[in-house]
C-alpha cells in the first residue's frame, strides 16, 4: 500500500485529537496504514495505548511515529503544550484534525442542563478554537498546512432536545467558514466536515432511526479523501448532504410540523450522579431537595458513563517511542 507523503517526499504528519476512540481512532488507523507521522491526543491514557498498540510497527511503520499526548481540550494549557511537544518532535504538521466533542440530550426549561450545556458548548466549540490555535503562526510562517472542523449535520438546523449539541455544531460550521477566510491570504486550508451518523459509542443509545449509518473507518476513509482535496465543507456520506440540503431549504413552519415531535436523544440526569464534585447548593426545591450544580468533570463524566468510557489517566505528553512501556 502506497504512503501518503508531505512536501518533499517526507511522511505526511497529522494531529487529531478525541484519537482514542469512534471517529478519531478510526482516523488514527487510516492515516497510519499509509504510513503518516500521528499526534494522538485524548484523556484516556489506556485507550491510546491499546490503539498504538494495534498500528502497524513493521518498518517504516515503526512506533516511534506515533506521539501520544494526555490532554483534555478543555484545558487549553495542556492542549498547547501537546501542540508544541508534538512540533518540537516531528515539525508542524501537514494536517491539525479538532475531532473531540461530546454529546447528550439536553433542555433548556431543567436547570440542571445547564451545566450540561455550557460543558458542550465549551468543548465542541472553545475546543475546537483551542486545537487549531498552537498550529497557526508555523503554518502561516510555512504557508502551508490544513485544518479540519469535525462539525455535524446536527449543526445545520436545530433538533428539538438537542439544543447544546445542534448549537455547538452551528458554531463550530460558522467558526470554521470565518476562519477559512482568514487563513486564505496563507495559503493554509480550512476544511469542514459534517458527519452523519456514525456508529460510535456517541450514537450507540440513540432512540431512532439513523439513515445510511457508517462504519468509523468507512467513515475516515472518506474523510481522508475529502481533506486531501481540500474541500471547504462535506456532509459524509454524500446522501446525508442531500438530505442535509433538502433540511436546509424547507420552511420554517414545514420544518416546525415535521420535526417538532422527533424522537429525542436521551438526557444525562446530573441529580442521579453520586459524586463528590457534584455539591448541592439553595435554593431548595419545592419538594425540599437542594438543586445539583455540576462541574465541568462531573459532566465530563457523565457523558464518558452514558458512553461506557474510563476516567482520564493524568500523564506527562510523550511519544509511544520513549522509554516508558505501552500499557496493555
Amino acid at each position: 500500500m502506497s504512503a501518503d507523503f508531505g512536501r518533499g517526499g517526507r511522511p505526511l504528519n497529522v494531529f487529531i485529537t478525541g484519537a482514542s476512540s469512534g471517529i478519531g481512532a478510526a482516523l488514527v488507523r487510516r492515516y497510519a496504514r499509509e504510513g503518516a507521522v500521528i499526534g494522538l491526543v485524548a484523556r484516556r491514557e489506556d485507550k491510546l495505548n491499546t490503539l498504538v498498540a494495534s498500528l502497524p510497527t513493521h518498518a517504516p511503520f515503526t512506533r516511534s511515529r506515533y506521539g501520544i499526548h494526555i490532554a483534555d481540550v478543555n484545558d487549553a494549557a495542556a492542549l498547547r503544550e501537546a501542540a508544541l511537544a508534538h512540533m518540537r518532535n516531528f515539525g508542524c504538521p501537514d494536517i491539525v484534525i479538532a475531532n473531540a466533542g461530546i454529546s447528550a440530550g439536553t433542555l433548556t426549561e431543567l436547570q440542571e442542563d445547564l451545566g450540561v450545556f455550557e460543558h458542550i458548548l465549551q468543548t465542541n466549540v472553545v475546543g475546537l478554537v483551542a486545537t487549531f490555535q498552537p498550529f497557526l503562526e508555523a503554518m502561516k510562517a510555512k504557508r502551508r498546512g490544513t485544518l479540519v472542523a469535525m462539525a455535524s449535520v446536527a449543526g445545520v438546523r436545530g433538533l428539538p432536545g438537542a439544543g447544546a449539541y445542534s448549537a455547538s455544531k452551528a458554531a463550530a460550521i460558522a467558526y470554521a467558514e470565518s476562519l477559512r477566510l482568514e487563513m486564505r491570504h496563507y495559503n493554509v486550508r480550512v476544511v469542514t466536515l459534517a458527519p452523519g451518523y456514525v456508529a460510535t459509542p456517541m450514537t450507540r443509545d440513540n432512540p431512532y432511526p439513523m439513515p445510511f449509518l457508517m462504519q468509523p473507518d468507512d467513515f475516515a476513509e472518506a474523510a481522508a479523501k475529502a481533506i486531501a482535496r481540500g474541500a471547504s465543507f462535506q456532509v459524509i456520506p454524500w446522501r446525508m448532504g442531500v438530505v442535509a440540503t433538502l433540511l436546509r431549504l424547507l420552511p420554517n413552519a414545514l420544518y416546525d410540523l415535521l420535526f417538532a415531535n422527533a424522537p429525542r436523544k436521551p438526557r444525562i440526569d446530573l441529580r442521579k450522579i453520586r459524586h463528590p464534585r457534584l455539591t448541592p447548593r439553595g435554593p431548595a426545591t419545592r419538594h425540599g431537595a437542594m438543586r445539583d450544580t455540576a462541574t465541568p468533570d462531573t459532566v465530563r463524566e457523565a457523558i464518558d458513563a452514558a458512553e461506557a468510557d474510563t476516567r482520564p489517566a493524568r500523564s506527562p505528553t510523550r511519544r509511544s517511542g520513549d522509554t516508558q512501556p505501552l500499557r496493555d
